[in-house]
């Protein structure tokens, strides 16, 4: 393995220098997700752990969820500068803006000012992220729009995608990969 640092803090592992295992777990994250980008550069040390968390972000490829891709980036943006994760967030911020979302509200929400949305489902995916993201209780209210406006399914996506961008963040903040990053090429 590499002694010096080649995304972040962390040293890579070139694929020939993998175990065994490692480079299974690399040949199915590329077979589930695609490319090896973001933490699972640095998940690929555990191969068990990309074993599990490769089908979780494959879920959430655009087409396998029930989020447009802009409720996918209200939620995404809200977390991932929640945890002050550079890399994820540079990333989201450009996503969200090239999915359509206005630039003021990105940034907004970057900055943890209050915006809203005009968009019902849009709305009610800002509030369960940033009502959930600062540890708060949900409301009757807030819970009751929810089921109506996304139901269990689009409730239980934007939730696990959350916890998903959650591990996401903190591994690329621990390891403190900047914006945009590139690591090496595979």
């Amino acid at each position: 393995m590499p002694e010096t640092p080649t995304f972040g803090r962390y040293a890579e592992i070139p694929y020939d220098e993998m175990t065994p295992e490692q480079q299974e777990g690399y040949r199915f994250l590329v077979e589930t997700r695609g490319a090896a980008g973001g933490p699972s550069k640095i998940w690929l040390h555990n191969p068990k752990l990309v074993k599990a968390s490769a089908p979780v972000g494959g879920h959430f490829h655009p087409g396998h969820y029930s989020l447009s891709e802009r409720e996918r980036e209200i939620a995404v943006i809200i977390i991932n500068s929640k945890w002050h994760s550079a890399y994820p967030t540079g990333a989201h911020e450009r996503r969200g803006k090239e999915v359509g979302l206005p630039a003021d509200k990105v940034e907004a929400m970057l900055a943890g000012l209050p915006t809203s949305f005009s968009d019902e489902r849009e709305q009610i995916v800002y509030e369960i992220a940033i009502c959930l993201s600062n540890s708060r209780w949900v409301s009757k209210g807030l819970y009751d729009r929810a089921v109506k406006a996304l139901g269990h399914v689009g409730i239980t996506d934007a939730i696990t995608l959350m916890g998903y961008y959650t591990s996401v963040s903190m591994t690329l903040a621990f390891y403190d990969v900047p914006d945009g990053a590139p690591g090496l090429a595979r």
